[in-house]
Protein backbone atom coordinates (compact mmCIF):
# COMPACT_ATOMS: atom_id res chain seq x y z
CA UNK A 1 0.00 0.00 0.00
CA UNK A 2 0.99 3.37 -0.76
CA UNK A 3 1.56 5.63 2.18
CA UNK A 4 -0.41 9.10 1.58
CA UNK A 5 1.92 12.15 2.06
CA UNK A 6 -0.17 13.25 5.06
CA UNK A 7 -0.39 9.59 6.62
CA UNK A 8 1.59 8.30 9.58
CA UNK A 9 3.90 5.52 9.03
CA UNK A 10 2.28 3.79 11.46
CA UNK A 11 -0.91 3.83 9.67
CA UNK A 12 0.33 2.75 6.46
CA UNK A 13 1.99 -0.35 8.46
CA UNK A 14 -1.11 -0.99 9.89
CA UNK A 15 -2.67 -0.96 7.12
CA UNK A 16 -0.41 -3.20 4.92
CA UNK A 17 -0.72 -5.22 7.77
CA UNK A 18 -4.52 -5.45 7.65
CA UNK A 19 -4.39 -6.59 4.10
CA UNK A 20 -2.19 -8.76 4.47
CA UNK A 21 -4.03 -10.91 7.12
CA UNK A 22 -7.03 -10.20 4.62
CA UNK A 23 -5.87 -11.55 1.73
CA UNK A 24 -4.10 -14.70 3.98
CA UNK A 25 -6.72 -15.39 5.67
CA UNK A 26 -9.38 -15.93 2.71
CA UNK A 27 -7.55 -18.86 1.91
CA UNK A 28 -7.77 -21.01 5.21
CA UNK A 29 -8.91 -23.86 5.91
CA UNK A 30 -13.58 -22.72 6.47
CA UNK A 31 -13.27 -24.80 9.83
CA UNK A 32 -11.11 -22.18 10.43
CA UNK A 33 -13.85 -19.23 9.68
CA UNK A 34 -14.81 -18.53 13.08
CA UNK A 35 -12.03 -19.07 15.18
CA UNK A 36 -8.82 -17.76 13.50
CA UNK A 37 -9.69 -15.86 10.73
CA UNK A 38 -12.35 -13.54 12.14
CA UNK A 39 -10.50 -12.51 15.11
CA UNK A 40 -7.56 -12.06 13.50
CA UNK A 41 -9.03 -10.54 10.78
CA UNK A 42 -11.25 -7.74 13.44
CA UNK A 43 -7.83 -7.08 15.67
CA UNK A 44 -6.14 -5.90 12.67
CA UNK A 45 -9.03 -3.29 11.67
CA UNK A 46 -9.24 -2.27 15.15
CA UNK A 47 -5.71 -1.64 15.24
CA UNK A 48 -6.49 0.89 12.54
CA UNK A 49 -9.65 2.10 14.32
CA UNK A 50 -7.87 2.95 17.51
CA UNK A 51 -4.42 4.61 15.61
CA UNK A 52 -6.79 7.10 14.00
CA UNK A 53 -8.54 7.61 16.80
CA UNK A 54 -5.27 8.28 18.31
CA UNK A 55 -4.18 10.25 15.65
CA UNK A 56 -7.67 12.55 15.77
CA UNK A 57 -6.70 13.04 19.23
CA UNK A 58 -5.92 16.71 19.52
CA UNK A 59 -2.97 17.12 22.10
CA UNK A 60 -1.51 19.86 24.05
CA UNK A 61 -0.07 20.84 27.49
CA UNK A 62 -2.86 21.96 28.89
CA UNK A 63 -5.61 19.70 28.01
CA UNK A 64 -4.64 16.48 30.29
CA UNK A 65 -7.99 14.75 29.44
CA UNK A 66 -7.13 14.69 25.89
CA UNK A 67 -3.46 13.37 25.95
CA UNK A 68 -4.89 10.36 27.94
CA UNK A 69 -7.23 9.85 25.82
CA UNK A 70 -4.02 9.76 23.43
CA UNK A 71 -2.63 7.38 24.91
CA UNK A 72 -5.32 5.00 25.49
CA UNK A 73 -6.26 4.61 22.10
CA UNK A 74 -2.38 3.93 21.17
CA UNK A 75 -2.46 0.98 24.04
CA UNK A 76 -5.13 -0.57 22.61
CA UNK A 77 -3.55 -0.50 19.52
CA UNK A 78 -0.72 -2.06 21.11
CA UNK A 79 -2.26 -4.59 22.65
CA UNK A 80 -4.65 -5.79 19.68
CA UNK A 81 -1.46 -6.13 18.15
CA UNK A 82 -0.01 -8.60 20.38
CA UNK A 83 -2.61 -10.27 20.70
CA UNK A 84 -2.82 -10.85 16.61
CA UNK A 85 0.71 -11.72 16.89
CA UNK A 86 -0.43 -14.62 19.59
CA UNK A 87 -4.01 -15.43 17.39
CA UNK A 88 -1.42 -15.87 14.51
CA UNK A 89 1.07 -17.95 16.19
CA UNK A 90 -1.94 -20.20 16.88
CA UNK A 91 -3.28 -19.89 13.22
CA UNK A 92 0.12 -21.17 12.42
CA UNK A 93 0.59 -23.96 14.91
CA UNK A 94 -3.46 -25.62 13.81
CA UNK A 95 -2.41 -25.52 10.10
CA UNK A 96 -4.74 -22.47 9.26
CA UNK A 97 -1.67 -20.45 7.94
CA UNK A 98 1.24 -21.54 6.94
CA UNK A 99 4.94 -20.76 8.29
CA UNK A 100 6.22 -18.05 5.40
CA UNK A 101 2.70 -16.03 6.39
CA UNK A 102 3.10 -16.69 10.40
CA UNK A 103 6.43 -15.38 10.09
CA UNK A 104 5.03 -12.08 7.43
CA UNK A 105 2.44 -11.02 10.06
CA UNK A 106 5.09 -11.33 12.98
CA UNK A 107 7.51 -9.17 11.26
CA UNK A 108 4.71 -7.11 10.17
CA UNK A 109 3.30 -6.81 13.98
CA UNK A 110 6.28 -5.98 15.21
CA UNK A 111 7.38 -3.34 12.81
CA UNK A 112 3.78 -1.72 13.49
CA UNK A 113 4.23 -2.29 17.74
CA UNK A 114 7.84 -0.61 17.40
CA UNK A 115 6.51 2.74 15.47
CA UNK A 116 3.52 2.56 18.36
CA UNK A 117 6.43 2.85 20.70
CA UNK A 118 8.15 5.20 19.11
CA UNK A 119 4.69 7.69 18.46
CA UNK A 120 4.21 7.24 22.53
CA UNK A 121 7.66 8.52 23.11
CA UNK A 122 7.61 11.40 20.78
CA UNK A 123 4.43 12.54 22.56
CA UNK A 124 5.70 12.40 26.19
CA UNK A 125 8.84 14.08 24.69
CA UNK A 126 6.33 16.89 22.92
CA UNK A 127 4.65 17.62 26.12
CA UNK A 128 7.52 17.17 28.89
CA UNK A 129 9.79 19.97 26.83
Amino acid sequence: MQRQPSELIVVTKAKDLCAYVMAVTQKSPKHFRFTFVSRMQNLTLSVIENIYRANDTFITKENAAACEKRLEYQHKALTDLKISGYFSLLAFEQGCILAKQYEQISRQVADCQNLLGAWINSDRKRLQS
